[in-house]
């Protein structure tokens, strides 16, 4: 358990953890194209750096993605800052993110939507990201242990539903979990194996699809690893 005091001297960081380094990247992603000014000011505040193991967190700021065990990642920055503001670009009210991971994400859209839900499916990712998220005081938030291609269905209908692992086909019970007019972000792999990030709209029983543009995530899989 960390003393305030100590936390805050987490969070500040040094050297390659350091706010200039936070401020540099996001000067980068805003030279790749991340226009959001509510995305920006919150990837620059907050420590993706306690995210990863002590050994990796001088590389927290740089423009990739970094194991955190599993065979799971912690995606790049662009990434999160552009799946963020596709997020924001639909106004949600309620949010649920699919693969809770290292909770990196979580922590960015608990910042930035009224609420959220996220569901992990491997235990150690989850209770890890529990305790970093509650350490760095994310509210809004409800957290589960499960199947995340089952959505949360007594939370439901969400305004957004975001994947942050790549599936073969739309899961029909995110599709039947989403509000009318709402949006399902998900990495999607085409019949080569491409994945391209793609926007689902609901619209009735019908289903509008658009690519966005190429991604490359951990594959989304079934069952919970406890």
């Amino acid at each position: 358990m960390h003393s305030p005091e100590r936390l805050a001297e987490l969070v500040r960081g040094v050297g390659m953890t350091s706010q200039r380094t936070r401020d540099r990247m996001v000067e980068r992603l805003a030279a790749q194209g991340i226009r959001d000014p509510r995305v920006k000011e919150t990837l620059a505040r907050e420590p993706r750096h306690l995210f990863l193991d002590e050994a990796l967190a001088h590389r927290a700021y740089e423009d990739t993605s970094l194991p955190i065990g599993h065979g799971q990642t912690l995606s790049q920055p662009w990434i999160v800052a552009r799946m963020t503001e596709l997020v924001l670009q639909e106004a949600p009210e309620r949010v649920l993110e699919v693969g809770t991971g290292s909770g990196y994400q979580t922590l960015i859209l608990s910042r930035l939507v009224p609420e959220l839900w996220s569901i992990e499916r491997i235990n150690a990712l989850h209770r890890r990201a529990a305790e970093r998220l509650r350490l760095l005081g994310a509210r809004n938030l409800h957290l589960r242990l499960a199947d995340g291609g089952h959505g949360w269905e007594e939370a439901a209908p969400f305004d957004v539903i975001l994947l942050t692992a790549c599936a073969s086909e739309l899961p029909t019970a995110l599709l039947a979990q989403l509000a009318g007019g709402g949006v399902l972000i998900t990495p999607l792999a085409d019949a080569r194996g491409r994945q391209w990030l793609t926007r689902v709209q609901r619209q009735g029983d019908q289903f509008e699809r658009r690519r966005l543009e190429p991604v490359r995530f951990v594959p989304l899989l079934e069952g919970v690893i406890r």
